[in-house]
């Protein structure tokens, strides 16, 4: 029964309608990095001032700085699950789960001892003017083996093609971190303190579900404690894909965490503003990089059967995608931000930064997705090394010099009107970087077409020679 069970999540991306397969892989994944954003988003309007959304606002830049390099590992292990799965490999699938669970218990500790002890020390170099900021940045770093652990699996399912689970778990995770922020804040009086400690018994409760539902398993992903191990073959093939993924995000949260800093020196005021654009923004990121996640798991799958050919197809149906979602969640997202505005409490002039953000952001995110996209296409494909070169100088690098260039030739700390000449980096950058992607996957894609035609007349002349 619990065989039966398990397969009707399993989803072939190998064959089929692809753009149909994509949506009903992307949807839930949609569905659930939304509900993971509610978690945020139900701390800033339930605190509910300005000094308290800038004190949870304002931790996010170094949370992602603190997380990426890691988050980036449960990438690999997303293909090294698609590649075995497809191909049929059990005894390799299940290495590699083992080997990505233990790798992500173990660094969620690390990081949690790390967060906690150097909070303090770490939002002082940001030069974040928020006194709340350490006690909230100390609490949700204890969570972090969950957050961690929740992420790996998650992984490992979308390999498998199964993205209906975490969402599920991520719903009733979701719910009790909003209940419990109310309980928190309106009847014990808590602030920034009380909606971390709801983030993270929310993250508790959603790994302990993802984790049962692999113990529960029968198929070759299950998880088994007595089968706990690092196994070295799969643990350097999550690394090769999984490190320059995690280099790539922690190079983007770096050059976030500059442009934040940047932001900081304007003020409690301005900073909330631009922490609630930040929220907002963050809903049609988390839409389109369900795309790219998409990409990785549909382009693994296919590698690990020498399908090449359909990873064209994949790519076109996640860029097609990405764009419409990009363009009819972004363009909104700005035209309603003044009553966006209100579910975050915030004065005129934190209205006026937020609005400001959102149109040099959200009105042309679409870029940004179909950047996303490719960098998953290519991850799929195993060339994680090369999206991580791209983006080096085409996100970060870009950016640095902007903001120690064009911004600071034009700043002006009292007037939130030159803030524009920091958010048009965001745009510009996404728009290059994404013509270096699709020029390298085009070479890369080449290349195996050409590779796979080759191997398919040796055959021929082997079949004919016997």
């Amino acid at each position: 029964m619990n065989m039966m069970k398990s397969k009707k999540y399993e989803m072939d991306l190998t064959s089929g309608n692809f753009f149909k397969k994509i949506l009903l892989f992307s949807i839930p994944l949609i569905l659930s990095g939304i509900l993971q954003l509610l978690y945020s988003t139900a701390d800033l309007m339930i605190v509910g001032d300005d000094s308290a959304v800038a004190a949870i606002g304002s931790t996010s830049s170094l949370i992602s700085l603190c997380i990426n390099l890691f988050l980036g590992l449960s990438v690999g292990a997303n293909v090294i699950t698609a590649k075995s799965f497809a191909k049929g490999d059990k005894e390799k699938l299940s290495r590699g789960v083992h080997t990505a669970i233990s790798i992500s218990v173990i660094i969620g500790v690390f990081l949690a001892i790390i967060g906690v002890i150097f909070a303090k020390t770490f939002l002082g170099l940001m030069r974040n003017p928020t006194s709340m900021a350490v006690t909230y940045l100390r609490i949700y770093f204890i969570g972090m083996p969950f957050n961690l652990l929740y992420n790996f699996c998650a992984s490992i399912l979308r390999g498998i093609g199964d993205t209906k689970r975490p969402l599920r778990y991520l719903m009733i995770s979701g719910a009790v971190n909003v209940l419990l922020n109310l309980i928190f804040v309106y009847v014990f009086k808590m602030k920034v303190e009380g909606v971390a400690i709801a983030t993270v018994v929310s993250q508790i409760l959603s790994s302990f579900l993802v984790i049962r539902c692999l113990m529960k398993s029968k198929e070759a992903y299950s998880f088994k404690f007595s089968k706990i191990a690092i196994h070295k073959e799969e643990l350097i093939e999550i690394i090769k894909v999984g490190l320059p993924a995690g280099i790539q995000g922690t190079l983007f949260a770096i050059s976030n965490v500059i442009i934040q800093s940047s932001v900081n020196q304007y003020g409690e005021v301005i900073l909330s503003g631009n922490s609630a654009a930040v929220d907002i923004g963050g809903y049609v990121y988390t839409a389109m990089i369900a795309l790219s996640n998409a990409a990785v798991s549909f382009v693994g799958q296919n590698m690990g059967v020498k399908n090449y050919k359909n990873i064209r197809k994949v790519v076109f149906y996640c860029l097609l995608i990405v764009s419409i979602i990009g363009m009819i969640t972004g363009i909104p997202a700005f035209f309603f931000g003044k009553s966006l505005a209100k579910i975050y409490s915030l004065s005129e002039l934190g209205t006026d930064t937020m609005y400001l953000r959102l149109f040099y952001l959200c009105v042309p995110y679409f870029t940004c997705g179909i950047m996303d996209v490719m960098v998953g296409a290519l991850r799929g494909m195993g060339k994680s090394f090369v999206p991580m070169a791209v983006s080096i100088i085409g996100i970060c690098a870009f950016r640095v010099v902007w903001i120690y260039t064009v911004f600071k030739a034009l700043v002006d700390y009292n007037d939130y009107h030159t803030l524009r000449y920091l958010y048009m980096s965001y745009p510009i950058s996404w728009v290059l970087t994404f013509g270096a992607h699709f020029t390298m996957f085009m070479i890369i894609y080449k290349k195996l077409v050409k590779q796979q035609e080759s191997e398919n007349k040796n055959k021929e002349l082997e079949y004919a020679n016997n």
